[in-house]
């Protein structure tokens, strides 16, 4: 799922992005530990994985793979496909 950063506090780790609907989601600094990344800006597009609650688990930039999972071929994109 995608979401758009809010706001985020680079002392803690912690922040909050706007879900597609318009919803607001915080997030911890397990979450944002996770990432690899050293900071969000606001405006930012990120992807966010949660748990079964709702509650977000990871995040990274939209176009990076979430942690822990395998990247997706893009749409279009002959990876996977024979050659006739």
């Amino acid at each position: 799922m995608q979401a758009t950063v809010r706001s985020f506090d680079p002392a803690s780790g912690s922040g909050s992005v706007f879900l597609d609907d318009g919803t607001v989601a915080g997030f911890g600094p397990a979450a944002f530990a996770g990432s690899g990344l050293r900071l969000l800006r606001p405006g930012q597009r990120v992807t966010i994985g949660c748990d079964p609650g709702g509650a977000i688990t990871g995040l990274t930039l939209a176009s990076f793979p979430l942690p822990g999972t395998a990247p997706q071929p893009a749409a279009g994109s002959q990876a996977g496909r024979s050659r006739s």
